[in-house]
């Protein structure tokens, strides 16, 4: 369904860059807001994300972002003393699943309860913040006395003959961030999971308040180490979009270039740490390898291994001298040439393929219940890729091709990296060959009155969003973030029901999801 085919009076189109990408904006009140989500799932339109802020001291307004045909709708809705004296807004969690987290984080960072939700448990606020202390509410300093002390978490408990928990974290064996999981099995065999996330929570969206927005691209970068180019891309979007900037063509596709080697650099680890898990470390050493070469030409060439700080409002910092043009297309060439060596072993290994087919089934009906996207989504056959549904400058001149799989296990999953490790050299290989000249970063200047912007990027893990609002000073008034892994953790919950717990290692990192984006 295309957006203006809802009729909202007030519709405002946010600025069009080159692509098929578009973000629109409406108020809506309590019916509509509601009636709006009915009509949004009727029609196969996705949740992206739902966040809350203050406006003025007691006026709220609580927003949401749907995918739909021709692009992001964005919906704000007024609550709070000043419209009405309501302190809530209706649960939409019963329509679209993943909310309910979201609808939970709401609620600890601004105060405001999704009315009807079955779940109003704390999410973020783990005990130890001050009563009655909201920390995206303006009035809430910072210096409140804190607890040290915990509060128990009020897990579903599961009855039955031979049924027990078994704990793990948030603290693992390894450097890894933390995040505690909750089994019930009878056996070894895992009836339920429930995650207990919020520990790597950093006030990141408190920090953007009042910081000027041509300058919040550097901690946008800094909110997921791995994700890095696609966070500091949707922000630069949104910036760009909130003070209808122009962005030369050239700094375009060397931002596609950034986030294809992000992509690639990503599935090499991930291959490498499941072959690993499953026993194989012949995979982890070659997989390392071959990551480690491609992080290092990452860093000759643009200045940083993981290309932190590359991308800035208005274009890039760094352009690509051309000696280095011929260095990564025979990159291409060996990493397309060694990774298929190494799937062919891995296909041909019997003991990972014992361990991965048939292992953590996510069927298409459970990844389409809970909006799963990325390649988690693509593995169990979900063909979502907004490179593809909402290509933005230059992939609507690229033309991506979609990679998928429909079996829905740990097998798929692995299948469906590999294929787009292939799909990405490709497209490196003709961002290359077809790369503008000219200069690679224009100047932005602040319009000098309030405006919003929306950023929308796929990034390795899915869909990245920015939403940002701007005071008149260029100043950021309110700057959400958001991460796929909030669509995909409540999925990995019912991936691994009936299955043994010694996978969960395994199908977890399938998965590989992001505990410091989802914990902003």
């Amino acid at each position: 369904m295309r957006i203006e085919a809802f009729g909202f009076s007030d519709l405002v189109r946010l600025s069009v860059f080159a692509g098929r990408s578009s973000a629109f904006l409406a108020h809506v009140d309590f019916d509509t807001w509601t009636r709006t989500a009915g009509t949004v799932r009727e029609t196969g339109g996705r949740l992206i994300s739902l966040w809350g802020a203050e406006e003025t001291p007691g006026t709220f307004t609580i927003s949401v972002a749907y995918a739909l045909e021709d692009g992001i709708l964005w919906l704000k809705l007024p609550v709070g003393d000043g419209h009405g004296g309501s302190d809530g807004y209706p649960d939409i969690s019963a329509l679209f699943p993943c909310a309910t987290r979201m609808q939970r984080a709401v609620y600890d960072l601004v105060g405001l309860r999704a009315i009807g939700a079955d779940d109003t448990r704390p999410w973020l606020n783990h005990g130890n913040w001050p009563a009655d202390y909201f920390p995206l509410q303006k009035l809430s300093s910072g210096t409140e006395q804190f607890q040290i002390q915990e509060a128990d978490y009020p897990f579903v408990h599961v009855d039955g003959d031979g049924v027990h928990e078994i704990a793990v974290g948030p603290i693992h064996a390894g450097i890894i961030e933390p995040g505690h999981f909750r089994f019930s099995v009878v056996g070894e065999k895992v009836l339920r999971l429930e995650e207990r996330l919020g520990y790597a929570h950093r006030g990141i969206e408190r920090l953007f308040e009042h910081m000027p927005a041509l300058d919040g691209h550097r901690l946008a970068g800094r909110i997921a180490g791995d994700t890095t180019v696609a966070f500091t891309w949707a922000y630069c979007m949104a910036v760009e979009r909130a003070l209808n900037g122009r962005i030369p063509p050239r700094a375009q596709w060397l931002r596609a270039l950034l986030l294809e080697r992000e992509r690639i650099a990503n599935h090499l680890g991930d291959l490498g740490a499941l072959g690993n898990d499953a026993g194989f470390a012949y995979g982890l050493s070659q997989f390392s390898r071959l990551k480690e070469d491609w992080l290092r030409l990452n860093n000759l060439a643009f200045g940083h291994r993981y290309l932190t700080d590359r991308i800035v409002p208005g274009g890039l910092a760094t352009d690509l001298d051309a000696r280095f043009v011929t260095s990564m297309l025979t990159q291409c060439d060996q990493i397309d040439t060694q990774v298929r060596v190494m799937q062919r072993i891995y296909e041909d290994q019997s003991g990972l393929q014992d361990r991965f087919a048939g292992t953590g089934i996510l069927s298409a009906k459970l990844a389409e219940h809970f909006g799963v996207c990325g390649p988690v989504g693509r593995a169990s056959g979900r063909k979502i890729d907004m490179r593809i549904d909402h290509p933005y400058a230059p992939y609507h001149e690229v033309q991506v091709q979609m990679v998928s799989d429909d079996r829905g296990d740990v097998a798929a999953r692995v299948a469906v990296r590999f294929s787009e490790i292939y799909e990405s050299t490709r497209l490196i290989r003709t961002l290359l060959a077809d790369l503008p000249g000219g200069a690679i970063v224009s100047r932005i200047e602040y319009s000098g009155s309030p405006s919003c912007g929306v950023g929308w990027i796929e990034g390795w893990r899915g869909d990245v969003f920015i939403a940002l609002e701007t005071g008149a000073d260029g100043t950021i008034l309110r700057c959400h973030c958001h991460d796929p892994s909030w669509q995909n953790w409540p999925a990995l919950e019912h991936a691994i029901i009936g299955n043994i717990v010694p996978d969960f290692p395994l199908i977890n990192k399938s998965f590989n999801l992001n505990y410091a984006g989802h914990d902003l």
